[in-house]
């Protein structure tokens, strides 16, 4: 990572009343706001990091942190522009990316013949979320945050994405610029998409690339090893560092699902050492041992420092027990 990084993000920190400017994991509930370009800002400290595009046709979000925090983020989001949020794109229907959807999603305005005064409205259709923001997503999240007839869904109708997809692909253009939803089944979970901003050079990963520790392979979610191995390198064909002049500002710009923001180096290193840890757990497996003895032959060693933990909703154990499953499941 360029020495200068750090120091260049520092001071696009954007002061925002009550908005964090310290780059270490905000506390006590206060939001962090990065300025990427100049159009372009993640905010972290709301559960998931939310990428910020704004522009001519209003606002576009990348996910949106949990309900608690959705009247911060709404807020943050005010502070920056006082276009409306038009739409958001999620990443996973993992809570803290969607759970924020219903409040941000009402105080936006769809592009869909929204009401003049915003929020939802009464009379509109799934077409324009009544009126709210549209939201945007891979089918299985739909799947996940509705529920089959009879049973209660975990989320409000409006939170749902309004806008699925199936296909490798979904392309917006919205702000002068290309957006690129590419879903990336079995990986994180079932329901993965990354989402790439072309002009603006800046990529949203979800949970597929987590700085802060090993990837979460939601087994019971559809999520997969080799998936999540194949959606690292599809983020490998989309980020571009700066080269021929490493020492210039530049190159693609990586927003991950928890976490500083990234570049392509750094991406590197965080899919080789999934690859490895891959590898060895394949290795062992083939040298006939248990997964209790894979888990006390230690094969995070190296990177349990940095990625690990023994406690919380996500261990290194529970780590390895996915990739293990993973690797010995029969087809």
């Amino acid at each position: 990572m360029r020495a200068a990084l750090g120091a260049s993000l520092l001071a696009v920190l954007v002061v925002l009343g009550d908005v964090a400017v310290a780059q270490n994991p905000p506390a006590g509930g206060a939001l962090e706001v990065v300025r990427l370009q100049p159009n372009f800002y993640m905010i972290a400290g709301a559960g998931s990091n939310i990428g910020v595009q704004i522009g001519p046709e209003g606002v576009v979000l990348v996910d949106a942190g949990t309900a608690q925090l959705a009247d911060a983020v709404v807020a943050a989001v005010k502070r920056l522009t006082d276009q409306p949020i038009r739409y958001i794109i999620n990443t996973s229907a993992d809570a803290d990316h969607v759970a924020g959807n219903e409040k941000i999603a009402r105080a936006g305005r769809s592009l869909f013949g929204a009401a003049a005064g915003g929020g939802a409205v009464a009379g509109g259709t799934a077409a324009n979320n009544d009126g709210a923001a549209s939201i945007v997503a891979a089918e299985p999240v739909l799947n996940r945050m509705s529920a089959p007839t009879g049973q209660q869904a975990p989320y409000a109708t409006v939170a749902w994405p309004t806008e699925t997809f199936t296909r490798k692909q979904k392309s917006l253009y919205l702000n002068n610029e290309a957006i690129q939803v590419i879903y990336q089944p079995a990986a994180h979970t079932d329901g993965d998409s990354i989402v790439f901003f072309r002009r603006s050079d800046v990529v949203a990963a979800g949970d597929i690339f987590d700085m802060t520790r090993f990837p979460v392979i939601d087994t019971a979610k559809g999520g997969s090893i080799q998936g999540e191995i194949a959606a690292l390198n599809r983020l490998m064909d989309i980020v571009v560092p700066s080269i021929p002049l490493p020492f210039k500002e530049g190159g693609t710009q990586v927003i991950p699902g928890h976490g500083r923001v990234s570049e392509q180096a750094e991406l590197v290193e965080y899919r080789d050492m999934v690859t490895i840890v891959r590898d060895g757990v394949q290795s062992l497996i083939k040298k006939g041992l248990t997964l209790q003895q894979i888990k006390a032959a230690n094969p995070t060693q190296g990177y349990r420092s940095r990625y690990g933990s023994d406690t919380g909703p996500w261990t290194t154990d529970m780590f390895v027990e996915a990739v293990y499953n993973g690797l010995t499941v029969k087809k």
